[in-house]
């Protein structure tokens, strides 16, 4: 399996870097107007990093979605599955390196963002007051007859949250793709078929989600939308694996 991994790892390898390198771009260019008081360069670098963040996150799903479909369509990595692996195992790896990845490209992001936070405020202490009157004001909204609150627990569940709702999302498009290649190949609208149920997975999930009772504290939800959302990637892979164990032709 760790074999596996590292095959998989090696394809995204390139566009892991390049991200990687466009992000410390940005980073040192908003250090330099932190402390250079360049206050339209850190500015842009701020929105910048944010843009990267989540484009970051997108790309490594979005790319390893796309890898999965050229495997299942093309003579490309035609050895792969004539490896003594079985599907289970080679869709395993590539549900954990896409999975892996973009947790840590999460919390890489999410431990960047706070550090760079922390600067700031460490260097304009005018900050400080600006967050005080943001939590002031936050703390007169109330949704669902609820206090809204923001502090760090919160921002964290809120961050693994969509981390984890994005590897649902992911892992039901490999579903699709496996179906369409091998329960749908050279059918008539094979694409829009698969497509279809694509946005069905995800629009039943999103209902699944909807019927949690919001009767515990906001952490304790979005950790409970966190486990929901792991079984449910977990029952798609697993029933993913088995088409292709049972129908896929290489």
């Amino acid at each position: 399996m760790f074999k596996l991994m590292k095959y998989e790892f090696r394809k995204t390898q390139a566009t892991k870097l390049i991200l990687l390198a466009i992000i410390a771009i940005a980073e040192i260019a908003f250090l330099i107007g932190l402390y250079g008081n360049y206050d339209m360069t850190a500015g842009l670098s701020i929105v910048a990093l944010v843009f990267l963040s989540f484009l970051g996150v997108f790309v490594v799903g979005l790319e390893s979605i796309t890898i999965l479909h050229r495997d299942m369509n093309t003579r490309q990595s035609y050895m792969l599955f004539m490896t003594p692996n079985s599907s289970y195992k080679i869709l395993g790896a590539k549900v954990l390196e896409c999975g892996l990845s973009i947790l840590l490209a999460g919390a890489f992001v999410f431990a960047l963002g706070a550090l760079d936070i922390t600067l700031a405020v460490a260097r304009e202490q005018g900050l400080n007051s600006l967050w005080e009157m943001i939590q002031n004001f936050l703390s007169h909204i109330t949704i669902n007859g609820r206090q809204l609150e923001i502090d760090a627990p919160i921002l964290a569940a809120t961050f693994l949250n969509i981390l984890t709702s994005w590897i649902m999302t992911i892992v039901s498009a490999y579903l699709a793709v496996v179906i369409s290649a091998a329960l749908l190949n050279g059918k008539k609208f094979n694409g829009l078929i698969s497509f279809v149920l694509f946005l069905l997975l995800n629009w039943g999930a999103a209902k699944l989600l909807g019927l949690i009772p919001d009767t515990m504290s906001s952490v304790a939800t979005l950790l409970v939308y966190v486990a929901v959302e792991l079984v449910l990637s977990a029952i798609m892979y697993v029933v993913t694996a088995e088409i292709m164990e049972r129908k896929l032709s290489v």
